[in-house]
């Protein structure tokens, strides 16, 4: 445990070695012996933020403090941390420390300050985690999936099985499942398991999930509320005291189950790829 939580916090510590440039998502989440598509996932879980908005707001911190004690340009501010132009930035200064940028070097004025991110070991979990690991085949789904920013996607996404309850279509078992595209961008489908004998409606497609180990973790309870607070204990928890596996792949899968009358008893759950040492 003690090494992956230090392994996360050199990871934390190169984004801040690198606020002033462009953040390398594949350098910093091997820090944290992971790929980018889980190192954005646990650092949402473990730290309340995406990786995002924490190098805004400490890029943000920092501007306001040189700015207030130095003479730099708010040109030279805006391109050093990471906006094309002035006016980017002002919009981002003023929304983040509610002052225009050419006023934090005023005498007195008042600057927001976001302090760097250190994890440490507390005594603390103590819940109990449902979950099995097992050797599955591979298997196809079927379903609907659209493309979504990392940065937006878990505002995003809730909208999106909106529209889909709304359509009055209905699935056999339901699956979210979350698949890694790119660095910045995350496909996320609402599927079933595909039957070759019923013909696909229009717009559907089909995703295999490649045959190995996964961890299946179980909960109760109504949503999204339950399904986020497994998603929390699985990444801040359960992780660190993993042993003798490895996080695999580049997807998640939720799993949903029939529809119940009483929302407190709706059972739903979580796989995830893993890989044995």
């Amino acid at each position: 445990m003690r090494n992956w939580i230090e392994g996360f916090q050199n990871s934390i510590d190169m984004i801040e070695d690198n606020l002033d440039g462009e953040p390398d998502m594949e350098a910093i989440a091997s820090e944290a012996a992971m790929s980018p598509f889980y190192y954005r996932r646990i650092f949402g879980a473990l730290c309340g933020m995406s990786v995002g908005e924490y190098i805004r707001a400490r890029r943000m911190t920092l501007a306001g403090q040189e700015l207030s004690c130095t003479d730099m340009k708010i040109l030279d501010a805006a391109l050093k941390y990471g906006y094309d132009s002035p006016d980017s930035f002002t919009k981002a200064f003023q929304k983040f420390h509610g002052i225009l940028p050419s006023e934090a070097r005023e005498p007195g004025a008042p600057l927001r300050a976001f302090a760097p991110l250190h994890l440490k070991i507390t005594m603390e979990g103590g819940n109990m985690l449902e979950y099995r690991i097992t050797e599955h085949e591979a298997f196809t789904v079927a379903g609907i999936h659209r493309r979504f920013h990392v940065e937006t996607s878990y505002q995003e996404i809730p909208l999106f099985w909106d529209e889909w309850l709304a359509s009055g279509h209905r699935l056999e078992g339901m699956f979210g499942i979350c698949v890694e595209e790119s660095d910045q961008t995350s496909d996320y489908w609402i599927a079933e398991r595909y039957d070759a004998e019923r013909p696909l409606p229009a717009g559907w497609e089909t995703l295999e999930i490649p045959a190995g180990l996964r961890a299946e973790f179980a909960c109760r309870g109504t949503l999204p509320e339950s399904l986020q607070k497994l998603n929390t204990a699985i990444w801040s928890e359960w992780l660190p005291s993993l042993k003798g596996y490895t996080l695999a792949g580049n997807y998640s899968i939720e799993v949903y189950g029939p529809k119940t009358e009483d929302p407190d008893s709706y059972e739903c759950g979580i796989w995830i790829p893993l890989n044995k040492e």
